[in-house]
C-alpha cells in the first residue's frame, strides 16, 4: 500500500514537472493536415491561437466595482488578453475593424473571483489519479462557465499536487479554466508519534509534529509549486451539555507560529480553516492572512482581526447545507445548531469597521456542486447584510487583493485583462442575477456568450 501511495504521489509530481516545461515552437515545415499546429509541453498537438485582434464590447449597464457604481451606456476596448480602454459611449471611439460585441442589453461586470474552492473532489480509497483529474477539468471548467474568471484553491483532497498541474495547464492555455492561485496539500497536526509501520499518506494533507516539521513542511509545499499554504489551527465543533459552543485546538501555538512564519518568510500568503474557540484566537495571534468560516468569532477575536488587517472568508453556503442541521440534530437530539451561531457571528464581523469580507464558496463537487456557487452572494447579502455592491466588491476586487494581484483582475480598467462576465438584469437590484450569468470573457477569449444582442428598449 505505502508504494503504492509512493507512486500515485511521483505520477502528480511527473504531471506537474511535465507542465512546467516550455511549450515548443511549431514543428517547420509541417507535413501534416492543415496548417502548422502549437506543440504542448508534453509532446501534444494543438491549434495555435489566433493573433490578438482588437474588440469592442458595448454594455448597456457596466458595474465600476471600484466605486460600487452603476454605470450606463459603456464601451469597453480590448487589444488581445488585455483592456485598452474604458468609457462612456460618446467618449470612446470604437476602431474600424474591431470586432463589437453587443451587450447593451446586459450588465457587464468584472470576472467573479471565488476565493476558497476545491477543484478535486474528495479522493476515494478506490479512486484513480486519472479520474481524479478528469474530475478536476469538469470542475474549473464548470466555475469558468458560470462566470468565475479567477479563483484560488484550497486543497486538493487527498490529491497531491495535482492542482499544480491543472494551474499550469490553464496558464498555458492546454485547458480552459480560471486564474488560479493554489494550496495544494494544506498541513495538519499529528498529535501521535510517527508510526513507520503506518506511514503518512503522500497525497493527503503534510502532517506535522514540531516546530522542525512545520518550517520543513512549508518549505516543501512552496517548493513544489504552492502558492497559498493552508492551515487548520482549530478542529471540529461540539455543544456543551447547556448548548455553548466548543471547539478543538489543534496546533501548539508555537507550531502555528512557526507555520505562519516561515510562510511569510517564503513571500507567501496563509489561509487558516478554523471553526472557533481557542485555535480561532490562535490564527488570528499568529497572523493567518485569511480567517476561513469562523463559526464562534466574537467580536474581540473580530477586533483583533481588524487590528492586524486580516481578511474574513466566511464560506456561508457551504456551512449551512440542510445536511449541517442534520448533524447537529443526531448529535444533540434536536437541542442545538450552529447555522444560527455562525450567521450571527458573520454578520457581526461583517459590520465591524475595517473587516473585509471576501466571497469564497468552499465549492467542493461533493455537497456544493461546481458552478453554483454564486449562491454565495445572495447568502451574504440576504443572511450577512451586505449591500449588494459590497456582496460583488467582495467577489471582485477584495479578492484580487488578497490574490496579489490587484494591478490585473478585479475591475475593468485600462491594462487589466480583459476578463468580463454580463447578466440580463441588475445585480445590484438582485443579487441572484449572478447564478444565471449569460455571457463569460477571460483575457479576451469569450467562453460563453447564450446574450440577446441589442439596444435596451
Amino acid at each position: 500500500m505505502q508504494s503504492k501511495s509512493i507512486l500515485i504521489a511521483l505520477v502528480f509530481s511527473l504531471c506537474a514537472a511535465t507542465l512546467f516545461a516550455q511549450p515548443q515552437p511549431p514543428p517547420a515545415p509541417w507535413r501534416g493536415a492543415g496548417a502548422a499546429p502549437c506543440i504542448s509541453s508534453d509532446g501534444g498537438i494543438y491549434k495555435c491561437a489566433p493573433a490578438p485582434r482588437v474588440m469592442a464590447v458595448r454594455a448597456g449597464r457596466l458595474f465600476d466595482s471600484k466605486t460600487g457604481q452603476m454605470l450606463a451606456r459603456q464601451v469597453v476596448l480590448l487589444s488581445g488578453e488585455r483592456i485598452t480602454e474604458v468609457g462612456a459611449e460618446g467618449q470612446v471611439k470604437i476602431p474600424e475593424g474591431a470586432e463589437v460585441i453587443d451587450l447593451r442589453q446586459a450588465t457587464v461586470l468584472p470576472g467573479l473571483i471565488d476565493a476558497h474552492t476545491h477543484m478535486f473532489n474528495a479522493r476515494k480509497p478506490e479512486g484513480s489519479t486519472e479520474a481524479a483529474m478528469l474530475l478536476a477539468v469538469q470542475n474549473v471548467q464548470n466555475d469558468l462557465r458560470a462566470g468565475f474568471t479567477a479563483a484560488r484553491d484550497m486543497s486538493t483532497h487527498g490529491n497531491g499536487y495535482g492542482d499544480i498541474a491543472i494551474r499550469d495547464a490553464i496558464n498555458r492555455g492546454v485547458i480552459d479554466g480560471p486564474r488560479y492561485r493554489v494550496s495544494t496539500l494544506g498541513i495538519v497536526w499529528g498529535d501521535k508519534p510517527a508510526d513507520p509501520s503506518k506511514p503518512d499518506n503522500p497525497l493527503a494533507s503534510s502532517v506535522v509534529r514540531s516546530v522542525e516539521d512545520a518550517r520543513a513542511a512549508v518549505r516543501t509545499q512552496i517548493e513544489h509549486g504552492a502558492d497559498w499554504i493552508k492551515l487548520y489551527p482549530a478542529g471540529a465543533y461540539s455543544f456543551t451539555p447547556d448548548g455553548k459552543d466548543q471547539y478543538v485546538v489543534t496546533y501548539p501555538l508555537p507550531v502555528l507560529r512557526a507555520l505562519v512564519d516561515e510562510t511569510h518568510r517564503l513571500g507567501k500568503k496563509a489561509g487558516c480553516h478554523v471553526y472557533g474557540g481557542e485555535g480561532q484566537k490562535n490564527a488570528i495571534i499568529a497572523g493567518c492572512d485569511t480567517i476561513e468560516h469562523g463559526f464562534g468569532l466574537d467580536q474581540e477575536q473580530v477586533n483583533m482581526m481588524a487590528a492586524k488587517g486580516l481578511y474574513y472568508d466566511p464560506t456561508g453556503i457551504r456551512y449551512t447545507e440542510p445536511y449541517i442541521d442534520d448533524n447537529d440534530a443526531k448529535s444533540t437530539g434536536g437541542k442545538y445548531r450552529i447555522i444560527p451561531i455562525f450567521e450571527k457571528a458573520a454578520s457581526m464581523a461583517a459590520a465591524t469597521k475595517g473587516i473585509k469580507v471576501m466571497m469564497g464558496s468552499g465549492v467542493d463537487g461533493s455537497t456544493f456542486a461546481h458552478g453554483t456557487q454564486a449562491l454565495e452572494f445572495e447568502w451574504l447579502v440576504k443572511r450577512v447584510g451586505l449591500t449588494p455592491a459590497r456582496a460583488i466588491q467582495a467577489g471582485t476586487t477584495i479578492n484580487a487583493e488578497v490574490l496579489g494581484w490587484q494591478d490585473q483582475i478585479g475591475s475593468i480598467d485600462k491594462g487589466k485583462y480583459a476578463d468580463l462576465i454580463a447578466v440580463s438584469g441588475d445585480p445590484l437590484a438582485d443579487i441572484t442575477e449572478l447564478q444565471r450569468v449569460k455571457f463569460v470573457m477571460k483575457g479576451g477569449k469569450v467562453i460563453k456568450n447564450e446574450t440577446t444582442p441589442g439596444a435596451p428598449k
